[in-house]
């Protein structure tokens, strides 16, 4: 059994982790570290898991003894602890945003603190899990990817790659449940100041605008900057992201859907729609499917396409335990096999 450890125990992302690795085959919770509950029984913090025998511990990075841990907290901690379980061997698969810029500069820009040294940024592995290439040999920290990044990167994948858009005029528009900013409290994401309304955010200075700018550059081989706004919907899960994008010669919407069948017909978390129908954020909460819709303005050669996730699962947890499963050869399913939650 591969014997796992989490941090950030009292969060949303641990949680999601702890119910998705109940119905892992090949693992075993051994630690759910939190200082502030050390302890206490998890049941306390998460009265649905009252069934498990699970008490939260301190973190002390020498007395660690697993396998792989998980971070599920806010940036600006991993990189403080995650090199000494890597120096001791653990694997570390991080859910937060530390080890996802190899630019020190952008991170400091973006996340507002130092980043992590530029070795250990550089020895990192950013792993959109349908196009790892993880392995148990050479890799020894994952940077699982952002949830709007993930929902729109698995969007953009195949037309970059392809060389069908331009590049240089690609406009993103996201919307996001509220689940996405944490447990913390924050005016924001209050209920009467959330329920009822529709708010855009952190136009232009989102700490995932870099994060997809690094992964389309690395595709194309030049520096691309994309249009980003994030907007704050009154749900609690999914991520819905319409992504606008020239084409640089004539294109149907047939031809672009085969070249989207192309490159997912084999993944199993990728869902491509037939032409003509587009997903709804309610048809993958739950699940770690990423469903996809595409549509392009044969007129203004514009192509426009619509992405789904549950931001908790395959923006995060679920992704990571995909991570995982590949790190250690396991078909990337397994674990993962929970049908959206419907209605």
């Amino acid at each position: 059994m591969i014997e796992i450890g989490i941090v950030g125990g009292s969060g949303y992302g641990a949680v999601e982790l702890i119910r998705l690795l109940q119905h892992h085959p090949n693992v075993t919770i051994k630690y759910v570290f939190s200082h502030s509950k050390n302890d206490e029984p998890i049941s306390e913090t998460f009265p649905h898991l009252s069934h498990l025998i699970l008490n939260y511990t301190a973190l002390d990075e020498k007395g660690v003894s697993c396998d792989v841990v998980f971070f599920a907290t806010p940036s600006n901690v991993s990189k403080h602890l995650a090199p000494d379980l890597v120096d001791k061997g653990v694997k570390v698969i991080d859910l937060s945003g530390d080890f996802r810029l190899s630019n020190r500069h952008m991170y400091k820009t973006f996340y507002g603190e130092e980043a992590a040294p530029q070795q250990q940024l550089d020895a990192a592995s950013y792993s959109i899990a349908e196009w790892s290439e993880v392995d148990w040999q050479h890799t020894k920290l994952i940077a699982n990817p952002g949830c709007f990044p993930t929902s729109i990167l698995l969007a953009l994948h195949p037309l970059v790659v392809q060389e069908v858009i331009d590049t240089e005029s690609i406009i993103i528009d996201s919307k996001t449940g509220v689940s996405g900013a944490g447990r913390s409290l924050a005016q924001h994401v209050h209920y009467a100041e959330m329920n009822e309304n529709f708010s855009a955010y952190a136009i232009g200075k989102h700490k995932h605008k870099p994060e997809i700018e690094q992964y389309i550059s690395t595709l194309s081989g030049k520096d691309i900057n994309v249009t980003f706004t994030p907007h704050l919907v009154p749900m609690t899960r999914g991520i819905l992201s319409t992504i606008y994008v020239k084409l640089n010669e004539y294109t149907t919407t047939e031809e672009l859907q085969a070249i989207y069948k192309q490159y997912y017909d084999d993944k199993p978390f990728v869902r491509v729609r037939d032409i003509g129908i587009y997903p709804k954020t309610k048809e993958v909460y739950g699940s770690n499917f990423c469903d996809i819709g595409i549509y392009v303005d044969e007129i203004n050669q514009m192509a426009i396409i619509v992405s789904v996730i549950d931001n908790l699962v395959k923006g995060a947890s679920g992704q990571a335990i995909q991570n995982l499963n590949l790190l250690y050869g396991l078909d990337e399913t397994t674990g993962l096999n929970q049908l959206p939650v419907y209605p």
